[in-house]
């Protein structure tokens, strides 16, 4: 029985929950806090990680449950516990200076800092001798030569302070589309040709990369990056990083052939993938991308759906103290449940062989061939294998219900939630099903609803029925662009309205007025160690290249030049980084391929509007960018455009428009070509 208990154990975290009886004296970060520990002149530990996390459990059993870590912890330290998914801001600073350090960051990310929060030493994964041993000597080290822990302190704090600068270029932003080919032309010599994504290991599916490459792509008739983003997605649906029974994918797999996942499913994942997946199903109409994304679809609401209208965060990588375990399987537990006549052909599909063998006789269900080869192969008809595999699927995942389930972490995150709408919003422009535009619109009245305060300001996270945390930029640009996305699909003027307003609150709240950039916490907001400026995309795009696209788009539709100019200004800021970094600024390359290319406000306005956009998004075509409305409308992209008894589609560009065209065959046949 454990009888510790420290303070976490009244955290609304489940991250920080777990950790609620180590018998380390875990605090939750506050200013008060530091101030604390600055009177009592103690060093910080601050261990970030997240509920999901593997590698987090590992050090947890193998370090802070044990009475060893804990007294020397707590004799010569103050413990301090993050989630990094509640405070992304904490980590953003402390992930700097771990990358400063040591070249390289990840989870548990464990800094010890000077008692005002500044990072003097800082690791990832540590095992107990080594973690006892580097605490005594940092402590020795305090007591005997102060000035110098505190002299290094200094210097990394600048160092972190300096690399969240960005170098500002005032000059008028010029982007030429041979800047872009030779963007990807460099990037290419990294694609993995064999299995798609990078050419290295472990391998995560970094959907903003894809993003921007199945843009590209089309945009400037470039069949590399096409044939890259289709095999990416082929053989990550097909991998055993997807969930090939229950639908969804796990964060990243520990190998280059997406065999091996890391267990965890993460809702942003997840949204962003559904996201892409239906893109790409709009240009290619491979079966495939439409089943991984109605699985996946399914997989959220069965596991990650809250009855509030909210959506959970994580379900983490382990069960029973055992990675994956929830998802792997024996060879004779498969054939006591699959009919010996359908074996080989089971066997065949899922790579009971030496394809999805794992370790200790365990197999990762994966795919190798397509299905219409192995229909050919067995001389069965397509459509009676797709029959077999619904069958399969649904036999093993009631079979898996049996098990004990991976833990969930059931906090909200808001942003996350708004990358759910615009999940909905995409599956719903390649398969026009209401559902999924409902769920965009219950997810987006939750925001409104327990996320939002009066004067338009957001929290960040949300348990069980109450809301924390100060909003951060992520969640006001993932909600802007959302709110956009439904606008756009249902033709309410209030989504548009509320995307406007938050959009004032951000410049008012978060903008740096030097740069016209904007921070990561609002500038009245709680002082840490260095401003943040998330710039650099990653496996979800930066906040300021979210909110770049948000000036674009929101400056078109209200004919506001400052909000265009402002966005074209930012990317001319990142523009040197985006050519010559174009893998780590992919969201801002997308916006950049727009400034190279004609890109369209399409506005579609009649009784018909609503069938006419349908019909159009059913083709992904990024450089246009399509709103309708089936009345009069004041807003500047419509105004005085109306036509009675009729349904017109208006080609525009910065408000100057085309002469409409009145059937979509006509605009497809002519404008498109």
């Amino acid at each position: 029985m454990n009888i510790y208990k420290n303070e976490l154990s009244s955290s609304k975290s489940p991250y920080l929950q777990q950790h609620a009886n180590n018998p380390v004296n875990w605090q939750t970060w506050s200013p008060e806090l530091l101030e604390k520990a600055v009177e009592l002149d103690r060093l910080l530990i601050v261990s970030i990680g997240y509920s999901a996390c593997h590698w987090c459990h590992v050090m947890e059993a193998e370090v802070f449950e044990k009475n060893e870590a804990a007294e020397v912890m707590n004799a010569h330290f103050i413990p301090i516990k993050v989630d990094r998914e509640e405070r992304p801001d904490i980590d953003e600073i402390y992930m700097r200076a771990l990358q400063l350090m040591k070249g390289q960051g990840g989870w548990p990310l464990n800094v010890v800092c000077l008692p005002d929060g500044k990072p003097v030493w800082g690791a990832t994964y540590v095992p107990l001798n080594k973690w006892l041993e580097v605490l005594q000597q940092l402590a020795e080290m305090y007591r005997e030569d102060k000035d110098q822990v505190r002299n290094y302190g200094e210097q990394l704090t600048q160092g972190i302070q300096q690399s969240m600068l960005v170098k500002l270029n005032r000059s008028p932003l010029q982007i030429e589309p041979k800047e872009l080919d030779e963007l990807v032309q460099e990037w290419s010599k990294s694609f993995d040709n064999l299995e798609g994504g990078p050419k290295r290991a472990p391998k995560f599916p970094m959907p903003v990369n894809l993003n921007f490459l199945l843009e590209y792509g089309l945009a400037q008739n470039n069949s590399e990056a096409l044939t890259q983003v289709e095999l990416s997605l082929d053989k990550m649906a097909m991998g055993g990083i997807y969930d090939q029974i229950g639908g969804g994918f796990a964060r990243y797999s520990v190998d280059a052939l997406w065999k091996v996942p890391h267990f965890e499913k993460m809702l942003y994942d997840n949204a962003q993938l559904i996201s892409l997946y239906s893109k790409a199903y709009r240009h290619f109409k491979k079966p495939l991308y439409e089943e991984t994304l109605q699985q996946s679809w399914q997989f959220l609401e069965r596991e990650m759906l809250d009855p509030s209208g909210a959506w959970y965060s994580a379900l983490d990588a382990d069960s029973e103290g055992e990675e994956g375990k929830y998802y792997i399987w024996k060879k004779e537990e498969l054939q006591s449940l699959i009919p010996n006549t359908e074996w080989p052909i089971f066997a065949a599909y899922y790579s009971i062989n030496e394809d999805g063998y794992w370790e200790n006789e365990n197999y990762i269900l994966l795919r190798r061939a397509k299905d219409e080869d192995i229909a050919q192969g067995f001389n069965f008809a397509l459509s009676d294998l797709k029959s077999k595999v619904k069958t399969w699927q649904k036999l093993l995942l009631e079979k898996r219900k049996e098990r004990i389930k991976p833990g969930l972490d059931d906090k909200a995150l808001c942003s996350w939630n708004a990358l759910m709408i615009t999940a909905a919003c995409d599956a719903y422009r390649a398969f026009p099903d209401d559902k999924f535009l409902n769920k965009a619109k219950s997810t987006a009245a939750w925001i409104l609803s327990s996320q939002q305060k009066e004067d338009g300001m957001l929290m960040h996270a949300w348990q069980k029925g109450e809301s924390h945390i100060d909003g951060l930029l992520e969640d006001y640009a993932f909600c802007i662009e959302a709110f956009i996305n439904l606008w756009q699909l249902s033709a309410d003027e209030n989504y548009l309205h509320q995307a406007q307003l938050w959009l004032s609150y951000v410049l008012k709240h978060f903008e740096d007025r030097e740069s016209g950039l904007f921070l990561t916490r609002a500038k009245n907001s709680e002082a840490l160690i260095s401003k943040g400026m998330e710039t650099q995309d990653n496996v979800m795009a930066s906040a300021n290249s979210v909110m770049a696209h948000n000036l674009y788009k929101l400056g078109l539709i209200y004919g506001k030049s400052a909000w265009l100019e402002q966005a074209k200004q930012n990317l001319a800021h990142l523009k040197k980084q985006v050519i010559d970094y174009g893998e780590s600024f992919a969201n801002w390359a997308r916006l950049a391929l727009y400034e190279a290319n004609n890109y369209y406000e399409i506005a579609i306005i009649g009784a018909e509007a609503e069938e006419f956009q349908k019909e159009l998004d059913l083709k992904f075509s990024p450089l246009e960018f399509y709103f309708h409305s089936s009345v009069a409308s004041e807003l500047a992209v419509f105004a005085g455009r109306l036509q009675e008894g009729k349904t017109l589609i208006y080609p525009c560009q910065q408000g100057s428009c085309q002469l409409p065209y009145n059937s979509v065959q006509d605009f497809q046949r002519d404008f498109r070509g």
